[in-house]
């Protein structure tokens, strides 16, 4: 019988996760086409979606902001229960997450009453403009939102090499892959923030198909 529900998960689709992301100036969209990456060398179904905007034309005009690619979809949180991982990407803002994609969350009350967020894997990944910038305060408030939730926290911890090498200037933690912008948003991700990226989108799929194919076992 163990080994039928094993043989069994063969069949199981492989998993679809959601990257969803807020960006102003492209940095947070870079590290989500990063992660795209990795989630499909894993073997994995990258969904690239966006946070809608909440700033009229003309503050986005006046914050020099990079136009938005109207071919990726807006994010819908009816939709956010059929994805089998949901990974969230976002600028600081004052050592939190920005109204955007909080405003994401905040319409996710249906769902936290019908409770069809609970066990679905989740992650974040961030920008700031500087080294102590709140990337970290921002991933740890952000965790009270996939706690409400009962959704599970997929931490990055130090499984990339890169993240011992002191003499590498980057953005990221053990909370996921980040990158520092520079105050006026000129620096672009460095290859080793890239690269670290890449990792966890194989790193996140690899969870999330383990979680999919036990609980298609459980139930076989």
């Amino acid at each position: 019988m163990f080994n039928s529900k094993i043989m069994s998960t063969d069949t199981v689709p492989k998993p679809k996760i959601a990257v969803i992301y807020y960006s102003v100036y492209g940095h947070i969209r870079t590290l989500a086409n990063s992660i795209c990456e990795g989630i499909t060398e894993a073997g994995g179904e990258p969904v690239l979606l966006q946070c809608a905007e909440t700033l009229s034309d003309e503050i986005l005009a006046k914050m020099h902001a990079a136009p938005k690619d109207e071919s990726v979809p807006i994010a819908n949180a009816a939709d956010l229960p059929t994805y089998d991982g949901i990974l969230f990407g976002m600028p600081t803002r004052f050592g939190m997450a920005p109204a955007q994609m909080k405003a994401l969350m905040d319409s996710t009350g249906g769902l936290f009453f019908k409770g069809e967020l609970v066990g679905m894997p989740a992650g974040c990944f961030f920008s700031s403009g500087s080294l102590g910038g709140g990337q970290e305060t921002t991933a740890l408030t952000w965790v009270t939102q996939l706690t409400h939730h009962g959704m599970i926290y997929v931490p990055m911890g130090f499984t990339e090499k890169i993240m011992f090498d002191p003499s590498v200037f980057r953005g990221g933690s053990a909370y996921g892959p980040g990158t520092i912008a520079g105050g006026d948003g000129s620096r672009q991700p460095s290859k080793e923030e890239l690269a670290i990226a890449v990792h966890y989108g194989k790193m996140f799929t690899s969870t999330a198909d383990a979680l999919k194919r036990g609980r298609a076992a459980q139930n076989a």
